[in-house]
C-alpha cells in the first residue's frame, strides 16, 4: 500500500470507507499549505483524477468536517475555506489585499483571552481569532495614515 497521508489515516481510524476519489481528495488536503476552498480543492483533485466531480468534493469535504477531520473557515471572502483540524491551536491573520492567510500563535493574546473570560466569570474552553489587515506601506504607515 502506498504511503498514506495524515487525513487518509484519520479517516481510516474513524472507520470511514475510503474510495479512490476520497483518497485523492484526502491527499490533496494533506498536501495543502494554504486554506483552499472547494473549487480549489476540485481543481487540484481533478488534476490527479479527472473523474472527480465538484459534487464529490463538496460531499467529501462535508463528510470530513462532520467527522472532525477538517475545520471550515469563513474569512469574509464569500467562500468556505478548509484546513485539517490542527494538533495545536493557532490563530489567523488574513491579508485583505491578497487573501493570504497567515497562521500565528501569540502567548500574550492567549493569556489575555483567558483573563478576559475569567474576569467575566467564565472559563475559556475554546475560541477562534481571525484578524483582518492590510499591508503597511513602506515606512510602516498604514493607508489610513496618509502614506
Amino acid at each position: 500500500m502506498d504511503r498514506m497521508d495524515r487525513i487518509e489515516k484519520l479517516c481510516i481510524e474513524k472507520g470511514m470507507r475510503m474510495t479512490d476519489q476520497r483518497r485523492v481528495i484526502a491527499r490533496v488536503l494533506s498536501q495543502a499549505k494554504d486554506h483552499p476552498d472547494v473549487e480549489e480543492l476540485h481543481r487540484r483533485a481533478a488534476a490527479e483524477d479527472s473523474h472527480i466531480s465538484i459534487a464529490t468534493v463538496y460531499r467529501t469535504v462535508r463528510l470530513f468536517e462532520e467527522a472532525g477531520i477538517l475545520e471550515r473557515h469563513d474569512f469574509r471572502d464569500g467562500r468556505s475555506r478548509y484546513e485539517e483540524v490542527p494538533d495545536t491551536h493557532h490563530d489567523h491573520l488574513i491579508d485583505m489585499k491578497t487573501g493570504e492567510v497567515i497562521e500565528f500563535v501569540d502567548p500574550e493574546i492567549e493569556r489575555l483571552q483567558r483573563e478576559i473570560a475569567r474576569r467575566l466569570g467564565y472559563e475559556l474552553v475554546d475560541h477562534r481569532l481571525e484578524l483582518y489587515g492590510a499591508p503597511l506601506a513602506k515606512g510602516g504607515k498604514s493607508a489610513k495614515d496618509g502614506a
